[in-house]
This record gives C-alpha cells, sequence and structure tokens, in this order.
C-alpha cells in the first residue's frame, strides 16, 4: 500500500486522492500542514528536499513528489492516461499550463483569500493581477471546453483532473465562472463521472 503526504484542503494534493479513488487503489494518508511549517521540519525534509506535498512513499520506500509527477506515474497502463502519442502530449501540454499558469494565478489567489496567515501578502495590486491572469487561463480551457467535453483527447483524462482541482474551487479566491460556460459544463461532467469523489473524501 502506498502512503500519502498532504494537506487535505489543498488541490495539489486532492489530485492523486481523485486519481487513486478513480483507481480503486489503497492508500494511507498522512496529515501534513504547509500553512504552519510543518512540511518544513527535518523529518519532512528528508522525505522531500523541497519541504512540500503532496508526497507519495510506495510499499518499497521509494519517494515520489510534484502533483502531475504522481499522477502521470500512477496512471500509466490506465484508461486516464492516452495511449495515442499525441493526445498523451496533449496530456503534458495541459499539465504544464496547469503548473505554469493555471496554479500561480487561481491556486494563489484563493490561498491568498482563504487562508488567514498569508492575507498580509494579498495587496490589492497583486491580487488584480492575479484575477487578470487567472481569468486568461481560464479563457484558455474555455476555448477548449467550449467545443469539446475534455481537455487532451477524446476521453477523461488525468489532465482533466488536474485542472478540475483548482478549477472548481475557483470561486474561493474570487473568480466568477458563471463567466464560462464550457467550464461549467466540464466540471458538471466530471463531479457526475462513478467514482468520483470530493475534496474533502479521504480512504477509509
Amino acid at each position: 500500500m502506498l502512503t500519502l503526504y498532504q494537506q487535505q484542503d489543498s488541490g495539489n494534493c486532492y489530485k492523486p486522492r481523485l486519481l487513486l479513488a478513480h483507481l480503486q487503489l489503497p492508500f494511507a494518508v498522512v496529515d501534513i500542514d504547509a500553512n504552519d511549517g510543518s512540511t518544513r521540519t527535518p523529518d519532512h525534509l528528508a522525505r522531500n528536499p523541497n519541504g512540500k506535498v503532496p508526497l507519495v512513499e510506495f510499499a518499497d520506500g521509494r519517494r515520489l513528489a510534484e502533483s502531475n509527477a504522481i499522477l502521470l506515474h500512477l496512471a500509466e497502463g490506465t484508461a486516464f492516461l492516452p495511449k495515442d502519442a499525441f493526445d498523451r502530449a496533449k496530456v503534458y501540454e495541459w499539465l504544464f499550463f496547469e503548473q505554469y499558469s493555471h496554479e500561480p494565478t487561481i491556486a494563489v489567489r484563493r490561498s491568498l483569500t482563504i487562508y488567514p496567515a498569508r492575507r498580509d501578502q494579498a495587496t490589492p495590486d497583486l491580487m488584480a493581477k492575479l484575477h487578470r491572469d487567472g481569468n486568461h487561463a481560464l479563457g484558455v480551457m474555455e476555448a477548449r471546453l467550449a467545443s469539446a467535453d475534455w481537455l487532451a483527447g477524446e476521453d477523461f483524462s488525468v489532465a482533466d483532473m488536474a485542472l478540475y482541482a483548482y478549477t472548481h474551487m475557483a470561486g474561493e479566491g474570487g473568480f466568477d465562472l458563471a463567466a464560462f460556460p464550457g467550464i461549467t459544463a466540464w466540471l458538471a461532467r466530471i463531479s457526475a463521472l462513478p467514482g468520483h469523489v470530493t475534496i474533502d473524501w479521504r480512504p477509509a
């Protein structure tokens, strides 16, 4: 059984939980709060020198960090990672987009909004920039989802899981998803899939 070191309300930590639920794979959870310094302790830094979660530890002792790397590894050989080379490359494209354009705007604005310890960093100029850039990222997604059910190829994949995590919580950061009907319909499709779990879900 693998162990997931994680923070429950983190979208990045939700991604592997969502995939593991769809794969029906058992796993254990170890909670670590990135907001109170727990990810910077010597014990956790020994597990992940980058001092972050999520982190997966496998039964043989090997460890893997970075949420999208975890998704790609766990999805290998499953229906959630396309076999077609181009569709697979599109998954990679969306995963890079998520970490470079989406998460640094939408997730960061949410974090500055909901975590009291971070609110002193939420200057008006920064919040305005994050809102502008986040809406641009949502617009990129909308351009695809206005005419397609899924982000990469013809089927639900880890690209959708990766972008779902922080997109479905974007309202907590002040983003109005009503302006993006393609995204809104896509979110509803994902939440209706068999095996879907919410961010509050934990393994038994």
